[in-house]
């Protein structure tokens, strides 16, 4: 599909025209069902269609997710694996020691939102490595991913697929393509490295993908075609509150240093463009990338400090109703303005 441009089908010219966008799906643990609000709308709205997704952590679970549920049967059996994957999500959760939280605890007062299991784990995880408190590297997530996921149908599938990963020795972002899709590699890229074992994969081992890339831009602008990147948002960027306890200001340690890849990579995509408009540089290989982002950082800012390990339904349902309502609002006001404009100033936003 050409560069960021709509196309109707034969005899329906009055049918709305279809826009193809790639979307940047973000990790954050529980969160991530907000993502899923974001894709249940957008599957709704049969003017947009998708051509790639990068994706880390709880992002690439809702990414494998998507692709399978396209690849099965379209936007409606798309729809239905994700209602699906999140509901088996809550189920496994009922029997985690850290007991899922209902929703008001997980609003506003976060200091009721800390329980004794919270202390538990947390001050576990400080003291024992997942080598030590988990010897047998049980991961729960690991049979929900294949009960949810057909694999082999995702790599034969028409959605382009890019998980972030961090490779352990090297440091360096590692990105796992379609044809490679499998239940390790999801898991490699949602790898928190204080609660699970680096994941081995080929002789080389990874952890969360969040570190190197949340998520990575560069496989959408390299792989794809069309220049619309809809980046949906998890984690905070802003905060007016300085965090004063030892758990509010972990939490913004890592809120921070989980945007941190975005911003740099939305630096240079600033710079080019700026290139681009400045008439610097010209030429087939550079191409201005349209920018667009879905996020509900008010919301997200109120969520307690445990709340991305909460997999209680109730919080995850709350999470995606947000998620569509985001995504619902965007599409009213910046339909219009895919394949033409960025939606956002990425100056002011990342930089």
């Amino acid at each position: 599909m050409d560069d960021s441009r709509t196309r109707t089908a034969p005899g329906t010219a009055a049918k709305a025209a279809v826009k193809t966008i790639n979307l940047a799906l973000q990790g954050g643990g529980a969160h991530g069902a907000f993502a899923w609000g974001v894709l249940d709308r957008m599957l709704e709205d049969e003017r947009i269609a998708f051509e790639g997704v990068s994706a880390t952590s709880a992002g690439a679970m809702n990414a494998v997710v998507l692709a399978d549920g396209l690849a099965r049967g379209g936007r409606a059996a798309a729809r239905e694996a994700l209602a699906a994957f999140w509901a088996r999500i809550a189920e496994a959760a009922r029997f985690s020691p850290l007991q899922p939280l209902p929703l008001e605890r997980l609003m506003h007062d976060h200091s009721l939102s800390l329980s004794p299991a919270f202390f538990f784990f947390d001050l576990m995880t400080k003291v024992l490595s997942p080598y030590q408190f988990n010897p047998f590297n049980f991961n729960p997530l690991r049979d929900t991913i294949a009960a949810s996921v057909d694999f082999e149908r995702v790599r034969q599938g028409p959605l382009k697929l890019f998980l972030c990963a961090t490779n352990v020795r090297s440091g360096k972002v590692k990105i796992f393509t379609q044809n490679e899709m499998c239940v390790d590699r999801t898991l490699a890229s949602a790898c928190l490295p204080f609660m699970f074992q680096a994941v081995e994969i080929q002789g080389e081992h990874y952890w969360d993908g969040g570190y190197m890339g949340n998520p990575a831009i560069f496989p959408l602008i390299y792989d794809c075609k069309s220049s619309d990147v809809v980046i949906v948002h998890i984690n905070p960027i802003m905060r007016e509150e300085v965090p004063t306890t030892a758990h509010e200001i972990m939490n913004r340690i890592n809120e921070i240093s989980f945007n941190s890849s975005l911003m740099r990579e939305m630096r240079a995509i600033a710079f080019v463009s700026k290139l681009i408009d400045d008439g610097h540089v010209r030429g087939e290989h550079l191409r201005r990338m349209l920018i667009h982002a879905v996020d509900a950082d008010d919301f997200m800012r109120e969520l307690s400090v445990t709340s991305k390990l909460n997999a209680d339904w109730e919080f995850l349902c709350h999470l995606r109703d947000v998620g569509r309502e985001a995504a619902g609002k965007w599409l009213a006001a910046n339909f219009d303005s895919l394949g033409a404009q960025s939606t956002i100033d990425i100056r002011e936003k990342y930089l």
